[in-house]
């Protein structure tokens, strides 16, 4: 995994194979005339587009409440029609294209879903190995230098990775207003992104301890941006666990809600046109929240923790972390004043995700 996502975010190809219809698949983000020549030289047929469904409905290409949907044309595909198809505008596709649609656990579903993983947009070029490597994709990839990867373990990817989630270093780090305090690393077991927990005091894992599940946050966390309550959030919550005593804070790598930095600039700049924080999401092709909270689960049994009381104005947290087997014994609301630049993306939290101010 740790190779394809890489390949494909430097603009190289990758090979995804279910064992029927291996697929070449290249980042469209990432596509040029050149990749694009060399891709379609090695492929059995024309090359298309796997986005989400939500993507292609936009488009005005797909209609079917499906997850992927895979849009090809009456002509070639060039580099800038398919960036275009991909990248957020007013762009829509005149005639001669069409889209067919496809669940998520097929190998075009497991290319946007390794699109995902690699913090890009969620639209991969994709075309069907020649006949002669389609009876042997792994040989056929080997004597090219291409990096392959199974679409059962693209799309088993997260879970596997909270699963595998070990503490790989550890510190005493006092912290402003939490003297008192420690970051241990965890890992995952393919050296994948680390995430963080914060343990602050001494908590008892016999009692429900209070606990704070922050995503990250580059621009709020570390520049103060006012777009977001993040920085807020994240230094309220450590006050308030010092203050209470004892807790722990997990820092997870999680960006954006899951689409990662860059991405999550480009929500800001449709958020600049418009958009909301939701509708921007989704202009990308994403989900409204891509973040998992298997990792959370995960680290806090390893901390010993199987029971908290969770600082958050989100229920879906909560409801995360029960079906991955944490109690939540009591909400502890976490509530910040607004400003004028997030005033609105609150609003939309609120009315639109359900968060409770």
């Amino acid at each position: 995994m740790d190779r394809a996502t890489a390949e494909v975010r430097r603009g190289g190809m990758v090979v995804v194979m279910d064992g029927t219809a291996p697929l070449l698949v290249m980042a469209a983000e990432a596509v040029t005339p050149g990749t694009l020549e060399t891709m379609t030289g090695l492929a059995a047929d024309d090359l298309r587009l796997a986005v989400t469904a939500r993507r292609a409905r936009l488009l005005d290409l797909a209609a079917e409440e499906t997850e992927v949907a895979v849009i090809g044309a009456d002509h070639p595909l060039d580099a800038a029609t398919l960036r275009a198809l991909a990248e957020p505008g007013e762009t829509r596709p005149k005639n001669g294209f069409s889209a067919e649609s496809r669940a998520l656990d097929t190998p075009a579903g497991a290319a946007v879903q390794l699109m995902k993983i690699a913090r890009l947009l969620p639209a991969a070029v994709i075309a069907p190995l020649p006949t002669e490597a389609a009876a042997d994709p792994v040989d056929w990839a080997l004597a090219r230098d291409i990096p392959r990867v199974a679409a059962a373990d693209v799309l088993g990817y997260e879970e596997t990775a909270a699963r595998t989630l070990m503490m790989v270093g550890e510190a005493q780090v006092p912290l402003e207003g939490a003297e008192n305090a420690r970051i241990l690393a965890f890992r995952p077991a393919d050296g994948g992104t680390e995430h963080l927990a914060i343990l602050i005091g001494e908590p008892k894992p016999d009692a429900p301890v209070l606990a704070r599940l922050h995503s990250e946050c580059f621009t709020g966390d570390l520049l103060g941006s006012l777009r977001c309550d993040c920085g807020d959030q994240l230094r309220g919550a450590i006050e308030a666990i010092a203050k209470d005593g004892a807790g722990v804070l997990l820092y997870l790598a999680q960006e954006g809600r899951g689409i990662g930095l860059v991405n999550k600039l480009r929500a800001y700049t449709l958020q600049d046109q418009g958009y909301d924080t939701i509708d921007a999401n989704r202009q990308l092709g994403f989900d409204d929240d891509e973040r998992i909270y298997a990792p959370a689960a995960e680290m806090l049994r390893k901390l010993g923790f199987g029971r908290v009381r969770l600082m958050t104005n989100n229920p879906l947290k909560v409801e995360q972390l029960a079906r991955h087997g944490v109690e939540v014994t009591e909400r502890v609301p976490h509530v910040f004043p607004s400003n004028p630049h997030n005033l609105r993306y609150l609003q939309a939290k609120q009315t639109r995700s359900g968060h409770l101010f």
